[in-house]
């Protein structure tokens, strides 16, 4: 059985792969980086904002889930020392896509753009009320209903399902932020 095609871009090869180690919980620091590809082509300037965006949400899954298994810590920031949900949310979106975001989920779900559950993508932002009635959790959408978090205490950085009970009770919304959000994320 062939896990790619011939017209797959290493890159892309090795997002696929990102996603099957995930979703049994291996983490994807393992798989070596693809080497440099020079293009052909000549680069167009004219590249669609859509293909840009593309790009940054592929790299901004590779990013999220060369993290798997990093401790939870309550306002942590960075791989060495924990993260905590907006912590690796914005740790992500900075390394990945040159994006600054605030440091707290409900600060997060004001930016981008509202989108249907129904028309989640990967790389989108989900939001979750875990404490009382306010968003007070952030993830990012992986696809096939499933999410990248750093959960809570005593866990670690990981997939799960959004359709897992506690997670599907839970569901506030999802946000998708378009490289216009740039400036918009950096005044924070």
């Amino acid at each position: 059985m062939r896990l790619f095609k011939p017209s797959q871009t290493l890159a892309e090869s090795r997002l696929f792969l990102c996603a099957i180690l995930a979703f049994v919980s291996v983490s994807c620091a393992a798989v070596e980086p693809a080497p440099d590809v020079i293009s052909e082509a000549p680069v167009e300037n004219t590249m669609a904002a859509d293909e840009t965006w593309s790009e940054h949400a592929r790299e901004v899954l590779m990013s999220a889930l060369s993290l798997t298994g990093v401790k939870y810590k309550f306002g942590g920031n960075s791989p060495e020392t924990g993260f905590d949900c907006s912590g690796f949310v914005r740790y992500v979106f900075n390394q990945a896509a040159s994006l600054t975001l605030p440091h707290s989920a409900l600060a997060i779900s004001q930016l981008g753009k509202s989108i249907p559950k129904s028309e989640l993508a990967p790389g989108d932002l989900v939001f979750f009320k875990t404490v009382k009635n306010a968003i007070s959790h952030v993830g990012i959408y992986m696809g096939n209903n499933r999410f990248i978090h750093s959960p809570s205490a005593g866990g670690n950085v990981r997939v799960e399902s959004m359709q897992e009970g506690y997670w599907a009770k839970r569901y506030s919304g999802a946000q998708r932020l378009e490289k216009s959000d740039e400036n918009t994320a950096q005044s924070e």
